[in-house]
């Protein structure tokens, strides 16, 4: 048995943002979706308290035959919303995606740009207390930033997203906690450490 995670315990508040990063390989995404619910942890547990989102797919959730304003109709269906507060939700997700026309096309026509898009305002619209984000929405405009989540998690290899946004930062390597602190000297002693082992390596 292959154990992608072993003995990593903390905990997170309310304004917390916390930093996941490591090498391919280190258990950032098994450790998201451990947290998301996707992943059952054989020994130990999780405990999520408040609503959570997770972006961890940018299709995630979406019929890509439906047109952009029917997926986000559905995902209002789902959470239970009302007629007047679906109209509130396709109104601020069209506005904040900014797909124009290309709302009423199918999704399957959409470059992966625009999937981002649609797949992050959909995921933040419902304004989640806990938002879960791989890597993969980093591919978006700068300024398509992270909307208000009482707790955010990120998963990245971008150090500078991580010393820019993040309030703490867990180093993972091979499943293991090697750091756990400040973004700054998190980044410091990983930064430090990739350079080292590539040495190392050159020197075989």
């Amino acid at each position: 048995m292959v154990q992608a995670l072993l003995d990593i315990s903390f905990s997170l508040r309310g304004g917390d943002r916390l930093g996941l990063i490591g090498s391919n390989g280190a258990g950032k995404t098994t450790l998201l979706r451990t947290l998301a619910g996707i992943y059952e942890p054989v020994v130990g547990h999780v405990r999520v308290q408040g609503s959570l989102n997770a972006l961890l797919d940018s299709s995630l959730g979406m019929n890509l035959e439906l047109t952009g304003r029917e997926n986000i109709m559905l995902r209002g269906l789902y959470n239970g919303l009302p007629r007047p507060a679906l109209e509130r939700l396709a109104q601020d997700v069209a506005e904040f995606a900014e797909l124009g026309d290309f709302l009423d096309l199918p999704v399957r026509i959409y470059s992966a740009g625009m999937v981002v898009r649609l797949g992050f305002a959909l995921a933040t619209a419902m304004r989640p207390q806990i938002l879960l984000m791989d890597e993969w929405i980093l591919a978006g405009d700068a300024a398509f930033m992270v909307r208000s989540a009482d707790i955010l998690v990120l998963s990245t290899h971008d150090t500078r997203i991580v010393t820019t946004w993040c309030s703490r930062v867990l180093w993972l390597d091979q499943g293991h906690l090697r750091l756990d602190g400040d973004p700054d000297y998190v980044v410091a002693q990983y930064l430090g450490g990739a350079a080292e082992a590539a040495t190392v390596t050159a020197g075989k």
